[in-house]
């Protein structure tokens, strides 16, 4: 029996918007012309991507209208949603916005039309992303940030040190690098960014929220968000990480200037150490994250989004076919990397087009095979439909635990996330246990 997703009070949707929102069977155009797909999206040059699909299936044709971004994109959709019209055939979904969506009755379900024959193409915790842990299929993966370790190769040789492969190795590294020079660090614990935290846990196997039927779980307060949060406070309390925020100018100065040592990130990082770091390209080298159970590699995810069809597109048959080329096909993959820079979700399609390494990694040939060695150990996570109220409440409540630098803050304010999420679906009519 298929696991109940849509469910609390913002998951009820009246009789006349369901059947406004019916499908229509056809993939193809007819008497009328071509089926008119309209596809809300924020990647960058995705139109020249979707110029390939029109060129051939001139039967479909889709046009991409671009949005400002991925939470600006979902509120609109949900506003139409609301409204009864408005919204797009298609529309690139975060994943942590897919089970707000679906609670809101906001996406089909494309399982129906075969989306379930690709399922092998990504790994579990990607298509897990997209199901939710349920038979339906809400998505078709797009892209993945599989979380790895960046460090600077030339000061790790210059200090004698090995990379580490566990997290006590790396408390051991992040104790050298500091004694070695108080001014370095080899990463900072960063308390602006509720995504990094996120896939830290998920490494660690913590999924913080849960599906049982028509009731949901909030378990942030969990063991392997308890374990990360209390060994990052401890090696804050003990000095030897640095507690300052990523992305701060002071921060991307320490990437240029060698006084941050290592960044915990995902296989788009090049990107960004190209853009805040540019006199150390070819200094850096890319590695798993270190491991909780050496025996059992694992990862989190950090960013991604998929291509989901809205509930109110009259055409979802025809929409699924071109979601599924899309992130599926090799030339269209191949695209996807060449004018947007993205890491595919689909294994097979990321080896082949990405070939060689980033620039600013030239220096090791085999990166991208160590992101896809890295890419199928991403652990299963549950996303909630209140995602936003986590996340900022991670932001609130792990900067004054940043400040105070204490281990028994650290877990306070994972216990004050918990009770912040839960009470929130409680108050927005969810049932949760």
């Amino acid at each position: 029996m298929r696991t109940s997703i849509r469910v609390g009070a913002v998951a009820m949707a009246t009789a006349a918007t369901l059947l406004m929102s019916g499908c229509s069977a056809n993939t193809g155009g007819g008497d009328d012309g071509p089926v008119e797909l309209n596809y809300w999206a924020w990647a960058p040059n995705l139109e020249q991507v979707v110029d390939i699909w029109n060129e051939e299936n001139p039967d479909i044709q889709v046009t991409v209208q671009k949005q400002d971004g991925g939470d600006p994109a979902i509120t609109k959709l949900l506003t139409a949603i609301k409204a009864g019209s408005g919204a797009p055939d298609l529309i690139q979904a975060e994943y942590q916005k897919i089970p707000t969506l679906v609670s809101s009755d906001a996406l089909a379900d494309l399982s129906e039309y075969g989306a379930g024959d690709i399922e092998d193409s990504f790994a579990d915790g990607v298509w897990d992303s997209v199901t939710l842990g349920s038979d339906a299929i809400y998505a078709i993966p797009q892209d993945s940030g599989p979380m790895m370790f960046f460090y600077r190769a030339d000061i790790f040789d210059q200090l004698g040190l090995t990379v580490p492969t566990t997290w006590d190795e790396y408390a051991e590294v992040a104790r050298a690098v500091h004694a070695a020079d108080p001014a370095k660090y080899l990463g900072t614990f960063s308390s602006n960014d509720a995504g990094w935290f996120t896939g830290m846990a998920q490494q660690a196997g913590a999924s913080w929220w849960g599906i049982d039927g028509e009731s949901w779980s909030v378990d942030i307060a969990d063991t392997p968000t308890e374990t990360v949060a209390g060994y990052w406070g401890g090696l804050v309390e003990e000095g030897v990480i640095d507690n300052k925020p990523m992305y701060t100018p002071e921060w991307n100065a320490g990437l240029n200037n060698g006084q941050q040592v290592g960044w915990l990130s995902a296989v788009w990082a090049p990107g960004v150490l190209g853009g805040n770091a540019a006199d150390t390209a070819g200094l850096w080298k890319a590695a798993p994250m270190p491991q909780w159970d050496a025996d059992a590699p694992a990862t989190g995810n950090w960013g991604g989004s998929s291509t989901a069809v809205t509930t109110q597109s009259t055409h979802q048959e025809a929409a699924t076919k071109f979601a599924t080329w899309l992130n599926t096909d090799e030339e269209a993959v191949q695209a996807l990397v060449t004018t947007s820079g993205i890491y595919p979700a689909d294994a097979a399609q990321a080896k082949a087009a990405l070939t060689a390494p980033p620039e600013f990694f030239s220096n090791q040939p085999d990166f991208y095979d160590v992101a896809a060695e890295v890419a199928d150990t991403v652990s299963p996570f549950t996303y909630g439909p209140n995602v936003n109220v986590a996340y900022s409440a991670y932001n609130d409540e792990f900067a004054k635990a940043a400040d105070a630098k204490t281990k028994s803050a650290f877990l306070d304010a994972v216990d004050a996330m918990q009770k912040i999420t839960t009470d929130d679906m409680k108050k927005s009519g969810f049932t949760v246990k």
